[in-house]
């Protein structure tokens, strides 16, 4: 994809991005330009219409036409198509709550479920986020304010200073791989019209008409009715806390370790 930039600046070589939050730039309205426009709208407005057409038909023209406005008014407030995706990926972490990691009376482990069920609700709410989240260096306020509280509470669960850093990606990249495989599929349900248990039967329906796979359908099936759940979502929520559980328990027996 060629990287859209204003008339003023060609903008960095390939691998020479920086970060929007390192520019200080925070361009105002001048002369000529449309009243009520600023740089907290046009992020706004972007977040929803990446929300609502996703990723690959976003573009600053796309944009410009929601707000009614020239796509070389956008220029005023970004260099780049890039910085408007960086500050939407940042107001996406706006919306996390956090937890107080000094509150003494607080369980880390709760604590650490709450930011990791969060994170993933974001994921599936946001389908595009994780397509860029490793494109840009994070440091927004937002993301730096959830990078910071995750730190501290899974620093309070009494690993070793080293390990802080691997229980952290244990846990989070995790719930970035569930949260993202989460959105593809509800995109995929979303497309065909069908509700979701509609979707779910008709998948394997069709995958028990390929030949040879008789047996691990029948595994399948066992696995499926053990684990429980009434609806598709009941059966995501069930395999997500039990896989959280899991890590929480592995952070608990390493530090039991010492």
């Amino acid at each position: 994809m060629v990287k859209e930039v204003g008339p003023q600046e060609e903008g960095p070589k390939a691998g020479q991005r920086g970060s929007v939050w390192l520019t200080g730039k925070e361009r105002r309205a001048r002369g000529g330009q449309p009243s009520g426009l600023d740089r907290d709208r046009i992020t706004a407005t972007s977040v929803a219409l990446l929300d609502a057409e996703g990723l690959d038909r976003f573009s600053m023209r796309r944009l410009a036409g929601e707000l009614n406005v020239t796509a070389m008014s956008l220029y005023w407030y970004v260099d780049t198509k890039d910085d408007l995706l960086e500050l939407a990926l940042d107001t996406a972490f706006g919306e996390l709550p956090l937890p107080d990691p000094e509150d003494g009376a607080a369980d880390w482990r709760e604590q650490l479920r709450t930011l990791a069920v969060d994170y993933r609700a974001m994921m599936v709410r946001h389908p595009w986020l994780s397509p860029i989240a490793g494109r840009f260096l994070n440091i927004g306020p937002n993301s730096l304010a959830f990078s910071r509280v995750v730190q501290q509470v899974v620093g309070r669960a009494g690993l070793p200073a080293h390990g802080v850093t691997g229980a952290i990606s244990a846990v989070f990249q995790f719930v970035y791989g569930y949260g993202t495989i989460e959105g593809h599929f509800h995109a995929r349900i979303a497309d065909t019209g069908l509700s979701a248990e509609e979707y779910f039967q008709q998948s394997l329906t069709v995958a028990t008409e390929v030949a040879g796979t008789s047996d691990v359908m029948k595994e399948s099936y066992a696995l499926m009715a053990a684990r429980g759940g009434d609806t598709v979502q009941e059966m995501l929520d069930r395999d997500f806390a039990f896989a959280l559980d899991l890590l929480i328990a592995g952070i608990e027996a390493m530090v039991a370790r010492g």
